[in-house]
């Protein structure tokens, strides 16, 4: 099957994509398709209708790979595509709008407040960080609104580090969120629909070698050790797995996705983000859960081809 791969894009994500595409590139050519990486950039729409695919797999994340706009430029061209839908991808993107969406389901998600350059620079918004901190409690994790990897995010720990952490968020994106510090244990949940519904793969615990879970840690071999199945007790696991089912369906998502936990010393479970375009790198997470549940990676890709191919 001609299969058309979809790599790189402009976003600072690029080096993850290109390592999710080369990875994916090999596992197809090994299952036989004939596969051609194709650049996000000005000629892929010209690429695409030269090449005609059976079908695209989008190894792109970052902006243009996770918001919607590369799904909807393939739908317009008729070419079935891998993951969540244009709206689905462009929600789940935007964590500030995903937490509405996320607490309006009854679903657990850390207390934020939203701050955009404009009104920042225009309304003075600056000034209501008092308040804001007296809401969400000090420490604040500070992070772009519509960015992964863990680029752009900082901690401030008072008033006085909000103004540089704020400076390196809203240089990734034109927004940014203040939320609540939950600390507890990186939990990773993939859901992989299957011919019964989402399947929630075993949960992946990310624990960090040094004291972050940061862009080196998520990406630098050894920087990382990932234990799956993490070690929860039962009731946990089946807490965690029904919450990632659940923010799946919650945004709309489709194909598989990968839902961020945290998990409290004293068991309370919050949502961090839900990715519709994860990794599928040397060290990425679900990948990882994919073995755990007897699911080697090429027989990951084809699923996930199946499911482009079979999309209502």
């Amino acid at each position: 099957m001609k299969v058309a791969v979809i790599e790189g894009g402009r976003s600072l994500e690029r080096g993850v994509s290109l390592r999710t595409s080369g990875r994916v590139q090999d596992g197809l050519e090994r299952l036989g398709h004939e596969v051609t990486a194709i650049e996000a950039d000005g000629g892929m729409i010209e690429s695409l209708r030269a090449l005609k695919p059976a079908v695209a797999m989008i190894a792109v994340h970052g902006a243009t790979g996770e918001d919607g706009t590369i799904q909807q430029l393939l739908e317009l061209l008729g070419i079935p595509y891998t993951g969540s839908s244009p709206a689905a991808s462009a929600l789940a993107s935007d964590k500030a709008f995903a937490k509405i969406v996320l607490r309006a389901a009854g679903l657990p998600t850390p207390e934020s407040a939203l701050i955009d350059g404009t009104s920042l620079r225009e309304l003075g918004i600056g000034s209501l960080l008092p308040e804001i901190g007296e809401r969400l409690a000090w420490p604040l994790i500070v992070k772009p609104v519509a960015q992964g990897s863990a680029l752009g995010v900082s901690l401030a720990r008072s008033e006085s580090e909000v103004p540089a952490a704020l400076l390196s968020a809203l240089s990734y994106d034109s927004r940014a969120l203040l939320e609540s510090q939950v600390v507890g244990r990186e939990l990773a949940i993939a859901v992989l629909e299957q011919d019964g519904g989402p399947t929630v793969l075993p949960v992946v615990e990310a624990v960090p070698v040094g004291d972050v879970y940061d862009f080196e840690a998520r990406y630098e071999a050894g920087a990382t050790r990932l234990v799956c199945p993490a070690d929860l007790d039962s009731e946990t696991t089946a807490k965690v797995m029904a919450l990632a089912a659940e923010a799946f369906e919650a945004l709309g998502c489709s194909g598989c996705a990968r839902v961020d936990v945290i998990l409290t010393s004293e068991g309370e479970a919050s949502i961090l983000e839900v990715d519709t375009v994860p990794g599928l790198t040397q060290t990425s997470l679900v990948p990882q859960a994919a073995e755990a549940a007897g699911i080697g990676f090429e027989a990951l890709l084809e699923q996930l081809l199946r499911l482009a191919l079979t999309r209502d």
